[in-house]
């Protein structure tokens, strides 16, 4: 069971990702929930996803609803108070926050990120502007890296009931690389207007 908050580009990316993924490994998702600020836009990215992974599929209110009964929630927001406590997630979810990308930024509580395993992109990064950084009291270091979970370096899960949160900031080899397929697509395309950003 998969809720999704914040109906977006990034959560259609991630949730287009989770399904094959899942589908591969052969752990089919089972049912979808979607929250939104705007309920026609979560309606909407529920029913083009629930049909597309063959899930029944529906919306919630808010993100609590949404994350009550899900083993796996997806968070891509602009929220700039926290959307989730504790209390709102059951043991053993994993959460992938995509939202804490800078500071004053927050979609995770202290107390919830306190309790999990939590696991960034990059250390350096999530303490200074990601996750680790977006909550008061700051929270203690990462529980590993994502490059180091694949490697064996640190587990994922340490135990059975664990709440695992994977907040990424987003790399800035990724904007790189998406900048230049954006730059020869114009270029192909005769678009856009040229710029000297260095005269």
């Amino acid at each position: 069971r998969v809720a999704v908050v914040g109906a977006g580009a990034q959560s259609d990316l991630v949730l287009r990702g989770l399904g094959a993924l899942r589908d591969t490994a052969g752990l089919a998702l089972s049912a979808l929930t979607v929250a939104d600020l705007d309920p026609d836009r979560a309606a909407a990215f529920a029913a083009r996803h629930g049909e597309r992974l063959g899930v029944p599929s529906g919306t919630a209110a808010d993100a609590r609803a949404a994350a009550r009964d899900a083993d796996i929630v997806v968070m891509a927001t602009w929220a700039r108070e926290p959307l989730l406590h504790a209390d709102d997630v059951a043991p053993g979810t994993h959460l992938t926050s995509l939202g804490a990308d800078e500071r004053g930024k927050s979609e995770l509580a202290p107390d919830l990120l306190e309790r999990a395993r939590v696991v960034v992109d990059d250390r350096d990064l999530a303490a200074e502007m990601g996750v680790l950084a977006t909550v008061d009291p700051p929270v203690r270091d990462a529980a590993g890296t994502l490059g180091e979970v694949l490697r064996g370096e640190a587990p994922g899960r340490v135990r059975d009931g664990e709440t695992t949160v994977y907040a990424p900031v987003g790399l800035p080899w990724q904007d790189l690389a998406l900048s230049w397929a954006v730059y020869r697509a114009a270029r192909s395309a005769d678009a856009g207007t040229p710029f000297d950003f260095l005269g």
